[in-house]
């Protein structure tokens, strides 16, 4: 399974990205997908991810300004981020899971300045 990633890039204080994420080869069925990012220093963290039944969960750094799609194929997951701040810049990761197993993506690197 292979995750290609895209959309990272330089933005403003304020400003918004958008990135987008597509799985391809054999894999069976998607049980959730979703996004993390690491800033430089620090650990691997949860951005948001998307069940197969649609529920979504965000983390607190991100409600209200990040978007994870619900009208995705299967394979691709998007976020929509708004109101990008300096503290969001990092390298995004996209994953989808098959049961408890999570394939990734190469990252993407967003970096915000203010």
């Amino acid at each position: 399974v292979q995750l290609q990633a895209s959309g990272g890039g330089l933005v403003q204080f304020g400003g918004s990205l958008g990135l987008s994420c597509a799985a391809s080869g054999k894999i069976l069925s998607i049980s959730a997908k979703g996004w993390y990012r690491q800033a430089p220093g620090k650990q691997r963290e949860l951005v948001a991810r998307i069940t197969n039944s649609g529920t979504t969960i965000y983390s607190d750094f991100v409600k209200g300004r990040f978007t994870i799609s619900k009208e995705n194929a299967w394979n691709t997951v998007d976020l929509q981020m708004n109101s990008l701040q300096p503290e969001d810049t990092a390298v995004y990761y996209c994953y989808v899971q098959n049961g408890r197993t999570k394939y990734w993506g190469q990252g993407t690197l967003v970096t915000v300045s203010s």
